[in-house]
């Protein structure tokens, strides 16, 4: 649903998430917040940041985002749990699977398996997300498989929080490139906003008001024909990061069907013949991104910990095919 909202005298000087709280009483700051992030609001035809200041006889339109439901249903989902005490759990996602209930994806969520697991025993899931988000203190992509810790306190997914944002948390993730970097090792240094014309697809831009500053770092840890493994270590945490810059350089990962436009890799892409051990069915049907390695101060007794979750089958599966030389 989206609301014009013309900007009278009164209003002159406000800001615009001051306005929209105003406008809309019932609704949280923090729900309003994350909706002008997402570029929900424009002003005069332009997408507006929070701080930015109305004038008399603007227009504010809003495009409304739904209401968060109450919170996901407990489901029994198999979880390979890499740590677990009574502050946090480290999970390996798996790809496919969605971190928390979002339009179109209310079953089978991290979320609704982490209540399944752990809100049945001593200490339970932080609230301090909202409900529908339990524990959930960062993000992957669906199809982004790998590390993701878990709050259980809402003391600890605070400490957590001002990790992530302070940048003092490590990660690392292994990408299968589509085509190689041109250097062993480099920084890219992109803003990232919304794209243009596709709302779910993020891109590298400058000087717009949704843009945020995106530094990813990367190293070449294999060379094949026409691909590379890549050990990749972000600096910032933008929506699709690491999907974006990689395919800025022109080298997409591997089967992302928004920025490679390959949503599925079979055996003959590599040029293996039908008998071969490795051409039994599609070698890959996500994106080959996987969040190997994540170091942080543990909440509890500030010792350095560090999770590591090994690469997947599917992933392996390609890279066995890359190593035969053949792509």
């Amino acid at each position: 649903m989206e609301v014009c909202l013309p900007v009278d005298a009164d209003a002159a000087g406000t800001r615009v998430d001051v306005f929209l709280a105003r406008a809309f009483p019932e609704r949280s700051r923090s729900f309003l917040a994350r909706a002008i992030e997402k570029g929900a609001v424009r002003v005069d035809g332009l997408t507006a940041r929070a701080a930015v200041k109305l004038k008399t006889g603007s227009v504010v339109r809003f495009v409304v985002p739904e209401p968060p439901r109450a919170g996901p249903e407990a489901e029994e989902i198999p979880l390979e749990f890499l740590h677990l005490d009574e502050w946090l759990a480290a999970v390996n996602k798996p790809a496919g699977m969605v971190v928390h209930p979002a339009k179109g994806n209310w079953k089978g969520t991290l979320a609704g398996a982490l209540k399944w697991h752990l809100e049945r025993s001593d200490g339970g899931l932080s609230q301090a997300g909202g409900p529908a988000r339990p524990g959930i203190v960062h993000r992957l992509d669906r199809d982004t498989s790998g590390v993701i810790v878990v709050a259980r306190t809402e003391e600890v997914h605070h400490a957590l929080a001002r990790q992530f944002e302070r940048r003092t948390v490590e990660k690392t993730y292994l990408a299968i490139t589509q085509g190689q970097p041109q250097f062993d090792r480099d920084e890219i240094n992109l803003p990232i906003g919304i794209h243009p014309y596709q709302r779910e697809k993020m891109a590298v831009r400058r000087d717009h008001a949704t843009s945020r500053e995106a530094v990813t770092r990367f190293e070449v840890v294999e060379r094949f024909r026409g691909a590379a493994l890549v050990r990749v270590t972000p600096k910032t945490g933008r929506t699709h990061q690491i999907r974006v810059h990689l395919a800025t350089i022109g080298c997409p990962v591997l089967c992302d069907g928004l920025y490679s436009g390959r949503t599925v890799i079979e055996p003959g892409f590599f040029g293996l013949p039908p008998g071969h051990p490795l051409a039994g069915g599609p070698l890959l049907t996500r994106q080959a991104l996987h969040a190997a390695r994540l170091v942080l101060d543990h909440p509890a007794s500030g010792t350095r910990t560090e999770f590591t979750a090994t690469l997947p089958a599917d992933m392996e599966r390609t890279l066995a095919a890359l190593r035969t030389g053949r792509l």
